[in-house]
């Protein structure tokens, strides 16, 4: 593999970044709007109850995540909540337990009201970190639960390779701890059923699957996490592909967790350098496959509340049909 310097020009797939605004006063029949707030949080809200993969904003930099000990920005958080409209949350849900994902949740939660939703190891970061017992919910993997407005249902997977912190969380993690605290822990396919419009999503938080374990799971809509895709073989990208967007059907693909996670969410969107992924071979392998299956890609913009389903046309008949 040749050595390449610099970073990815994330405007060359300006194309892409073409999902249909959502509409304001959208009613919950209507179907909730869906807003990317970097990495894999994912926000779904139809005005009356919403849900949140990950909520992770403080975006420690490079060096205080590898030499110093993480804590949750208060600042950022309450920022980030502010300026994407949050001020209640019925769940937020971890793809999985690195702190990228996972440094904030219990910190989002106790702002918001909501439950924490996942595995043992979620469960261990949330007491760490001070959320009551009756905030935190484990659940086991291909249990559906009804919160809100959603049918959720968290499905095994696994982390993309190289998985840096693998294993399991055995003890609760405090608000200040180094990142290798913070081990992968269970990895999910976070799947979401708004049930009054019948629309499903599926969050894939991170480039990893474990083969057959989403049959029978469907979702017009997938949040296609692809960090780390661009160091992958390419069977590995057709393999991730097959077994996420193809085992549930999905129509409209959105890809996450591309940006650079080590910049402020206030501070423009850039893709990580070359040094540690390749997006621009991410997007051309692809952007074969989507073509090849007749799925449309997207890249979402940060902040924009869009309506995913619209170019496909799912309407609530289409979800109670079957």
């Amino acid at each position: 593999m040749r050595l390449r310097l610099g970073r990815p020009d994330v405007q060359a797939y300006a194309g892409l970044r073409d999902l249909t605004p959502a509409v304001p006063g959208a009613t919950p029949a209507d179907g909730p709007s869906v807003t990317w707030l970097g990495v894999s949080t994912v926000l779904l809200d139809d005005g009356k109850s919403a849900v949140l993969t990950d909520g992770f904003f403080s975006r420690p930099g490079l060096l205080r995540t590898g030499l110093g000990r993480l804590v949750p920005d208060e600042a950022r958080i309450d920022q980030a909540l502010g300026r994407a409209g949050i001020d209640r949350l019925d769940a937020v849900l971890p793809v999985h337990t690195h702190y990228d994902h996972v440094l904030d949740s219990a910190t989002v939660a106790a702002r918001t009201g909501a439950l924490v939703v996942g595995g043992e190891s979620t469960a261990l970061v949330a007491r760490g970190h001070g959320l009551p017992e009756d905030r935190i919910r484990v659940v086991a993997a291909g249990e559906t639960l009804t919160i809100g407005a959603y049918e959720i249902t968290l499905v095994e997977g696994s982390h993309c390779p190289p998985d840096r912190f693998p294993g399991r969380i055995t003890e609760p993690v405090p608000r200040r701890a180094r990142s290798t605290a913070y081990r992968c822990g269970e990895a999910w396919s976070t799947l979401l059923h708004h049930v009054p419009s019948g629309r499903r999503l599926m969050v894939q938080g991170s480039a990893g699957c474990v083969p057959g374990n989403l049959a029978g799971h469907r979702a017009e809509v997938v949040y296609l996490g692809i960090g780390q895709l661009g160091l992958m073989e390419p069977a590995y990208v057709e393999q991730y592909w097959a077994e996420t967007v193809g085992r549930v059907g999905a129509q409209d693909v959105v890809l996450v967790h591309w940006d650079d996670f080590f910049r402020s969410l206030t501070a423009p969107v850039r893709g990580l350098p070359y040094a540690g992924d390749d997006l621009d071979v991410t997007m051309e392998r692809l952007g074969r496959l989507a073509q090849r299956d007749g799925v449309r890609l997207h890249l979402p913009e940060l902040w924009v509340r869009t309506d995913p389903w619209a170019t496909s046309g799912a309407r609530a008949a289409d979800g109670e049909a079957g």
